[in-house]
């Protein structure tokens, strides 16, 4: 990682990086599209490197997520990375089994949350009539609980009306 490291440090980006995925991040100020640019020459430049050492930079995982205020984002919706064809600029991006949307509302992981329970729920209760009770409550921890549990502490700010879902 050391020489992708050096190439995005090069532009001023900060980055993470975890095993086979690399995230860039900048912050800017409204209005401030320079830095945009910046990102978008790192990108492509990061991705000459990898070609040029028989790597592949996956286009069709390649993202970008434009956080900040609704009314900022959408002065900025024009903006879009073309990545090999591929228009890279999403509305929601999954980060470690979390959904992020521009503004941080959380709607579409909390939905995603409620319906992966649901249906592990449903799949439960069809089979609770042959379990014992202790297994059948096994069965709720390891599917239901773990899912629920994992990350809430970024819902603190949401409102009751999407954490009562």
């Amino acid at each position: 990682m050391l020489p992708l490291g050096n190439i995005i440090r090069k532009y001023g980006i900060s980055f993470h990086c975890y095993a086979d995925d690399t995230q860039l991040y900048i912050s800017t100020r409204p209005g401030e599209t320079s830095k945009l640019s910046k990102l978008t020459e790192c990108v492509k430049n990061v991705k000459d490197w990898m070609t040029n050492n028989f790597l592949l930079l996956n286009s069709d995982k390649t993202e970008i997520l434009l956080i900040g205020p609704e009314n900022i984002t959408q002065n900025l919706v024009d903006y879009n990375l073309q990545l090999d064809g591929c228009t890279v600029t999403s509305s929601t991006v999954k980060n470690l089994g979390v959904i992020l949307d521009s503004n941080l509302s959380f709607e579409n992981h909390i939905s995603h949350v409620t319906k992966t329970a649901f249906f592990h729920l449903r799949n439960i209760a069809k089979l609770r009539n042959m379990l014992p009770v202790p297994d059948a409550e096994k069965l709720v921890h390891a599917f239901m609980t773990s899912r629920l549990d994992y990350c809430n502490a970024l819902l603190g700010a949401c409102p009751a009306s999407s954490i009562n879902k």
